[in-house]
This record gives C-alpha cells, sequence and structure tokens, in this order.
C-alpha cells in the first residue's frame, strides 16, 4: 500500500498494491499501521456503502462540523466517480481549494479526507458503489454541506452536466455563506 501526498496538505491518495494470478486478485484495502506512518492516525468507527444508479449523480459538498467533524477514507467499488476534497479551515493557507481524482473499481485507489475538509463525487458511470470509513459517527445537527458548483471554490468536475442531485445539495449555501466552524492550526 502506497500513501502519495496530494496538492492540498494532509489530504491523501491510497494505492493498494494488487496482487493477481489465475484465479483473480486480492488487495488490502486498510491498514491501521501503514496509514499510522505516514501521519494519519484516525480511529475509524463506521463504514458506509452508497449506491447511485445514474451517471453524472452528485453526492456533496458534505461535512460535519466540531466536535463531530469526520476523517473519510473512501473508495470506490463498483464503477467510477470523481471525488473531491475542500479545504474549509478558516485561516489555512489552502482554504477554498480543492482537490480531484478518479477512483474506480479497476483502479482501486483510494481517498483519505480529512477533518476540516468537505466531502462530494461525481459518478462517472451508471449503477456505482462507493464505500468509506468515517472516524465519527453520523451526526444530523452538526451536518452542513457547500454548494456543489460555488464559483469561488471552481471545481471542475469532469461533465458539464447539471448534475443529478439531492434537494439538500441543490439548495446548499457558498463556502462564504456555510455554517463552518473549522479554523487552521498553521
Amino acid at each position: 500500500m502506497e500513501v502519495i501526498n496530494s496538492r492540498l496538505k494532509e489530504v491523501f491518495v491510497i494505492e493498494p498494491k494488487v496482487y493477481g494470478d489465475h484465479r483473480g486478485w486480492f488487495t488490502e484495502t486498510y491498514s491501521k499501521k501503514v496509514l499510522e506512518d505516514y501521519g494519519i492516525n484516525t480511529e475509524f468507527v463506521q463504514d458506509n456503502h452508497s449506491f447511485s444508479a445514474k451517471k453524472g449523480t452528485l453526492r456533496g459538498l458534505h461535512y460535519q462540523m466540531d466536535p463531530k467533524a469526520q476523517a473519510k477514507l473512501v473508495r470506490c467499488t463498483k464503477g467510477a466517480i470523481f471525488d473531491v476534497a475542500v479545504d474549509i479551515r478558516k485561516g489555512s493557507p489552502t482554504y477554498g481549494e480543492w482537490f480531484g481524482i478518479e477512483l474506480s473499481a479497476e483502479n482501486k485507489k483510494q481517498l483519505f479526507v480529512p477533518k476540516g475538509f468537505a466531502h462530494g463525487f461525481m459518478t462517472l458511470t451508471d449503477n456505482v458503489e462507493v464505500q468509506y470509513k468515517v472516524d465519527e459517527n453520523y451526526s444530523p445537527e452538526n451536518e452542513r454541506s457547500i454548494l456543489w458548483n460555488d464559483p469561488v471554490i471552481g471545481i471542475k468536475w469532469p461533465m458539464n452536466i447539471k448534475p443529478v442531485l439531492s434537494v439538500k445539495d441543490d439548495a446548499a449555501p457558498l463556502l462564504d455563506d456555510a455554517d463552518n466552524n473549522f479554523m487552521s492550526g498553521e
């Protein structure tokens, strides 16, 4: 398993080693020790699994506020997604910047999204399944979102279409108007 820095500090791409032969393949998808070796000291408490039927479905940009903030380890186990993390830590030198990567069942890459970042993804195929670990339980009273196409953030989504959205995501506030209690430690 290889842990690769992204252009946003604390956001990492995880590339598992895949061992294959005539029977198929095997990969280790999570290793607490390997992540700790890279300074990712996260105790995951819950696994989530989502299904999106239509290509162009967009989920996000979601986060939970402190004290129930969540770090996530995200992977796509069927189909493909464009996965995005946005730095929303006030005072951070990369505040409002984003990092995106294609995660797919084929490439088996994962994205580690730390606390203080909003997360979202767009499906690139039909019938997509995404699985992710979180280090804090779901807390509806702390759940927040930011509009997926906020021009200040300027995410370059891979499909130039009106995505399939939930009512909540379609009505999310802009970053400047979002309820956000994250502060940069820098």
